[in-house]
């Protein structure tokens, strides 16, 4: 192939990329002086958050009493700088609004819902400290409280997601969503930032854990790896699209322990104390303290015919 040859291929290429036609539907215009969402920026504002909530773990905050007040206050005004700025870049990225400068418009909201999740994280931190708490004493594997903080994806995850559901709830646009993900993409551990989780919450092992948006979660749970609280098939409307927003995953009370492997599907209720055995799939209401296993044959045979 000659030189020519290839100039003419890559011409033709840039052509077709170029055609509106192939990327009407994709595409999102970005006008000069607009902020984009920061994968980058979102990472230091986790790992921001993670040393404010377990102080001592994430960075090299002093926990002398005289000094940590200080280490805060840097903490909390350099997150809510970065935070301001990725909640502002996620409304103008969602803004259908093109006769304004959207920047002017939701500077000030974005301000505001900055402040209030920082006013929120006192509460996280509880909250996390009852999954911390609920972790280690379910597994006997734990040594300490520290190893969990440290070392168990789930904490991360569980992190991560109560970073995103607090944002969703102060209605942040796409930012929850790059923080879930985030997660995910770290741990294996899938947890829709809409879903409603209770405290003490536990994900023993994790990888594979798909939790769906419309889920509710009550205390005291304890989850293992592979567990999918998901949808089944999706009603659609008069068009043939899917209706959205409807709730269409599992509600589990409190103090039900799912083993790994399982499958529950639907809008359901898993009543209170109920045990999921591992690799069963649950489609109906359970009563509470309900125990579901997989059935066993009535006789099963080695190769040679003789019985076990």
């Amino acid at each position: 192939m000659t030189s020519h040859e290839f100039d003419n291929k890559l011409a033709q290429t840039i052509e077709c990329l170029s055609d509106p036609e192939t990327y009407d539907v994709v595409c999102h215009e970005h006008r000069l002086g607009e902020p984009l969402p920061s994968i980058a920026n979102l990472q230091k504002i986790i790992d921001m958050i993670r040393e404010i909530l377990f102080p001592g773990y994430f960075g090299n905050t002093s926990l002398r009493p005289n000094t940590i007040r200080h280490y805060m206050g840097v903490y909390v005004d350099e997150l809510y700088e970065l935070l301001s700025q990725e909640i502002l870049a996620g409304m103008c990225f969602e803004c259908q609004d093109v006769n304004v400068n959207k920047v002017e418009k939701h500077t000030l909201k974005a301000n505001k819902i900055a402040v209030l999740f920082i006013e929120y994280l006192p509460e996280i931190r509880r909250k996390l400290v009852g999954d911390v708490k609920a972790t280690y004493l379910n597994d006997p594997a734990a040594r300490n409280l520290g190893e969990v903080i440290f070392c168990y994806p789930a904490i991360r995850a569980i992190t991560n997601y109560r970073m995103a559901h607090r944002l969703l709830e102060l209605e942040v646009p796409l930012i929850p969503r790059f923080i879930a993900e985030m997660a995910h993409s770290e741990t294996g551990i899938d947890i829709h930032p809409r879903a409603q989780i209770g405290e003490n919450f536990t994900i023993d092992h994790g990888t594979g854990v798909v939790i769906g948006s419309t889920s509710i979660i009550g205390n005291n749970v304890k989850i293992y790896q592979g567990v999918t609280l998901g949808a089944k098939s999706f009603p659609l409307d008069e068009n043939g699209n899917p209706i959205k927003g409807i709730p269409r995953h599992p509600i589990v009370e409190d103090d039900v322990v799912i083993y790994s492997g399982a499958t529950i599907l639907g809008r359901i209720t898993i009543g209170k104390g109920s045990v999921i055995g591992g690799n069963v799939w649950v489609t109906r209401d359970l009563p509470a303290n309900s125990k579901v296993v997989q059935s066993r044959p009535k006789e099963s045979m080695f190769a040679d015919g003789s019985g076990i």
